[in-house]
């Protein structure tokens, strides 16, 4: 199956999980209109169970969509198929691609160029703010150079998808010997609280400026509104 061709997840195992959690998202997505949507994978998922969520991200009115496992195709079923039917955020953060195991780094960059335009050619005026893939192993492995080869595929074409942002949000996961902390990644994939805290200062620093640049432009226009009024 291709990586950007929108898919979802199979049943396997017949009981409609990801099916569930999907409706559930975009219930949450037409109730609640954030300003801010998260979608992506398990790292994006368990985000929501971090003080870093509650205390920082979740008053900014954000709603999370990340499902763990997903691949690519699926990220781009769910945005097309309910996730942004029902809202206009203003900020939509990425992160996916670490599970598309059976796909080659170029077609990884292909579908999250995809996934980015399918965002960009429904919400015109909506920031898209590309999370790059994380290293994962403790120590040097083939996965890391792949992932370092999508980083940089996605770093050549971010500039022509309009309004999209590619984030570096590691900050330094990897030590000076090649090994990741575990205190930071206690299963050299997944992020620990801690992990979060530190993945998240860049990625909220680009939110928070998006939101505040919105907020400018909306008050401009209305005090003009005001003004021809008068």
């Amino acid at each position: 199956m291709s990586a950007s061709e929108p898919a979802p997840v199979e049943d396997v195992q017949g009981d409609g999980r990801w099916s569930s959690m999907h409706q559930r998202q975009v219930e949450s997505c037409r109730l609640q209109k954030p300003n801010v949507l998260f979608v992506g994978d398990s790292l994006i998922q368990r985000l929501e169970d971090t003080e870093t969520w509650e205390d920082t991200i979740k008053p900014l009115n954000a709603v999370n969509a990340g499902i763990g496992g997903d691949r690519t195709e699926h990220v781009l079923w769910r945005l097309q198929n309910g996730l942004l039917q029902h809202c206009k955020p203003k900020v939509v953060v990425i992160l996916c691609g670490t599970n598309n195991h059976q796909h080659s780094s170029d077609e990884i960059v292909d579908a999250l160029e995809a996934i980015c335009w399918s965002v960009a050619d429904v919400l015109k005026d909506t920031k898209i703010v590309l999370i790059a893939l994380l290293p994962r192993g403790e120590k040097d492995n083939p996965l890391r150079n792949k992932i370092y080869q999508i980083n940089y595929g996605i770093e050549q074409i971010i500039s022509t998808i309009p309004n999209t942002h590619l984030i570096n949000a590691d900050p330094g996961f990897v030590r000076s010997d090649g090994v990741i902390f575990p205190e930071d990644m206690a299963d050299y994939l997944h992020l620990t609280r801690r992990g979060y805290k530190k993945f998240c200062v860049p990625i909220m620093s680009c939110v928070k400026k998006f939101l505040q640049e919105d907020a400018k432009k909306e008050k401009a226009f209305n005090n003009s509104i005001y003004t021809f009024h008068e």
